[in-house]
């Protein structure tokens, strides 16, 4: 192979795209710092968003009715001192 040719080859990856970045699901097997070109084609298979409940952790929320509850978590959690550090 001369110096001049350019090489082809062909590599599938599964990858999650964030809205930002494409996350790849497993390995990849490819030198860093190259240039790619990446075809993208929407994947027929369940997603991992619709099995994550981490993706719609909304409706995980639950009323607490305890308005310092993120402020004092260790209070509530563990028993210590509140810290006092917050409006009340």
């Amino acid at each position: 192979m001369n110096s001049g040719a350019v090489s082809r080859m062909t590599k599938t990856l599964k990858v999650l795209f964030d809205g930002t970045v494409f996350r790849p699901s497993g390995p990849v097997d490819l030198e860093a710092g190259k240039n790619y070109t990446i075809t993208v084609q929407l994947s027929t298979e369940n997603s991992d968003v619709d099995a994550d409940p981490a993706y719609d952790i909304a409706s995980l929320a639950v009323d607490t009715h305890i308005s310092d509850l993120a402020a004092e978590h260790d209070h509530y959690l563990y028993g210590s001192p509140k810290r006092d550090t917050h409006e009340q």
